[in-house]
C-alpha cells in the first residue's frame, strides 16, 4: 500500500472519528473513555496544531491519523506532543511509522523544538520499539499510571525526541 501523509479536512471526519474511536473503544492505548461523534470529533480534529491523516494514495481511503499540538504552555509551549491511531486492520504495514516520521517534520514546521509522549502504555510493545527505532529517548516510568479498559494499572513511559 502506498500511503500519503496529509492535511486532515472535513471530508475525514467520518473516518478520523472511526479509527480514533476504535483505539479508545480497545482502552489499551489512549487516555480518553469517550468516542468522539460528528461534532466533538470536528472540533477536536480541527482544534489541534496540526491533524493528519494517512491516505491509500490509490483509492484516497483513510486508513490512520495524528494529532500534533503543545505539550504545554508559555516557556514550555516549544514541547509538542502527538498521538496515532491505524486502522485495526491495517496495523503492521508500517502506517504507524509513516504517521511518526511525518509528526517529526511537521512538529520542526511548526516550529516545536521537542516532541514528547507523556504516557505511552508499557505493554504497547510495537509502539514501545517503534519510537526506539526512530531515536526517541526514554525518559522514565511512571508505575500504575494507565488504567485500562479492563481495570487493571500498566506502566506508562515518558519518552522524548528532539526537533532540533
Amino acid at each position: 500500500m502506498n500511503i500519503e501523509v496529509r492535511a486532515y479536512g472535513p471530508e475525514d471526519l467520518s473516518a478520523a472519528c472511526a479509527i480514533w474511536n476504535r483505539v479508545v473503544e480497545d482502552g489499551m492505548a489512549f487516555p480518553q473513555t469517550e468516542p468522539l461523534d460528528e461534532e466533538s470529533g470536528q472540533v477536536f480534529f480541527a482544534g489541534q496544531s496540526f491533524t493528519g491523516v494517512a491516505a491509500d494514495a490509490e483509492t484516497g481511503q483513510v486508513v490512520g491519523l495524528y494529532i500534533l499540538h503543545p505539550n504545554n504552555v508559555g516557556r514550555c509551549g516549544h514541547i509538542c506532543n502527538a498521538s496515532y491511531a491505524v486502522r485495526a486492520d491495517l496495523r503492521g504495514q508500517h502506517i504507524g511509522e509513516t504517521l511518526v516520521r511525518h509528526s517529526l517534520e511537521k512538529g520542526r514546521e511548526l516550529g516545536f523544538r521537542v516532541l514528547q509522549f507523556n504516557a505511552v502504555v508499557c505493554s504497547n510493545v510495537h509502539a514501545l520499539r517503534l519510537y526506539e527505532k526512530l531515536g526517541f529517548v526514554r525518559l522514565g516510568t511512571v508505575p500504575g499510571g494507565f488504567r485500562r479498559k479492563d481495570g487493571i494499572y500498566d506502566d506508562i513511559v515518558l519518552m522524548y525526541h528532539p526537533l532540533v
